[in-house]
């Protein structure tokens, strides 16, 4: 029922029309609405974009989108000083996933979106883009995403402007946070794999990364595996535990870090893996590279655009087509496949070959320092905005 009175709003918006942007409506400035609070990535990305306009001086205001899970933590509350009820300003800048835009439509009000120039910051992992995100394109202005494998993506599906506006990525860590304060050995060579259970086991794949360091070291003495897991759910623990039952040195993180732990997490550790099918941006490894922890990854997809093989491992791949649904990813569409043997060379050659481990940590936090960079991310929004403004006042 509550469903079918949504939609039934967001039909009535869509026939009647919405009012098109008038920047003298509402003072210049963006109101950045998402997860503002949410320990995941999503909130983190939010809390970058947030970043990105208080360095760039651009005036703002934050709403914090709650979807009201209770599997959702929500307690950053790092930019709680700016976050309001109220949309001051003349663009929505809208960073929550597009299954949700109806419902934040109604939690919006009408007003909201009227007189407004409103974009999209949308992520997505595979090439093909779901059919009934095509609905919510007559509410938009514009999308932005962060990279271009998205965009381009979209560009074959709306006659929108899409942009590409990449996160500018920070990594602050605690240096108190050492191996000692995580339970960590200090005389182990530890490889990384982290998830979140809100994302889909399949796509993260922390069981190719498994596979990999089973091929490579299974019972070496000296070289051990650390799972993080958040929001850990019974049935994915039981999977990972299976497929790690005979190794010996295998460390299980599943509680709720602040994001600095996190950041010092990945710090501590040797080398982070992600064999993902997909992804969307990649933040995580994009905070290996800023920490100086070398990074084995899967060769496709929106992680491509901040990494090549002379700042990474990068793990060849095939492509498989799903047999079935894998929410939120529909039968019959296409992702990678990683190869396991490779990855595991590298896990080997990382280990054994310092000059190699050395090379590939220095050269990627140089690159990763220069493309994420603040100054490129604050360039490329306020270089959008106003283009946005001009583009208004000559049509008038």
């Amino acid at each position: 029922m509550k469903q079918r009175f949504v939609e039934r709003n967001y039909n009535q918006m869509i026939n009647r029309g919405r009012r098109p942007f008038d920047r003298s409506a509402y003072p210049d400035g963006i109101n950045l609405i998402g997860l503002v609070r949410a320990e995941m990535g999503l909130g983190q990305s939010c809390r970058l974009l947030a970043s990105a306009l208080s360095a760039g001086e651009i005036e703002y205001s934050l709403y914090d989108f709650q979807l009201g899970s209770a599997l959702l933590k929500a307690g950053d509350h790092t930019l709680d000083e700016k976050i309001s009820e109220e949309f001051p300003y003349n663009i929505n800048l809208i960073h929550i996933n597009p299954d949700e835009m109806m419902l934040m439509y109604t939690r919006m009000g009408e007003e909201r979106w009227n007189s407004r120039y409103n974009i999209a910051f949308w992520l997505w992992e595979l090439e093909e883009i779901p059919e009934h995100w095509k609905k919510f394109f007559p509410m938009l202005d514009e999308i932005w995403t962060p990279s271009e494998f998205i965009s381009n993506n979209l560009r074959k599906v709306t006659n929108l402007p899409v942009r590409t506006m990449p996160y500018c990525v920070e990594a602050p860590v605690d240096e108190a946070m050492d191996r000692k304060y995580f339970g960590l050995p200090e005389d182990k060579f530890l490889f990384l794999v982290m998830y979140d259970s809100n994302s889909t086991i399949e796509r993260k794949n922390p069981t190719g990364a498994i596979r990999a360091f089973r091929k490579a070291f299974k019972s070496h003495p000296d070289v051990g595996i650390i799972v993080k897991v958040n929001n850990a759910k019974p049935r994915d623990m039981e999977h990972l535990k299976h497929w790690l039952k005979d190794c010996p040195n295998v460390y299980y993180i599943t509680d709720t870090l602040s994001k600095v732990a996190v950041n010092s997490l990945i710090q501590q550790a040797d080398v982070f893996v992600s064999l993902h099918r997909a992804e969307g941006f990649g933040l995580v490894m994009a905070e290996a590279m800023i920490v100086g922890t070398p990074v084995i990854a899967t060769n496709w997809s929106s992680n491509t655009e901040f990494m090549n093989p002379d700042v990474a491992c990068m793990v060849d791949c095939s492509f498989v087509e799903l047999k079935k649904d894998s929410p939120p990813y529909k039968k019959g569409a296409v992702w990678a496949e990683p190869d396991v043997l490779m990855a595991a060379k590298y896990m080997r050659k990382l280990y054994v070959d310092r000059k190699f481990y050395e090379k590939i940590k220095y050269s990627a936090k140089v690159y990763i320092d220069e493309k994420l960079s603040m100054a490129n991310a604050v360039g490329r929004i306020k270089k959008r905005v106003g283009e946005i403004y001009e583009t208004f006042e000559r049509n008038l």
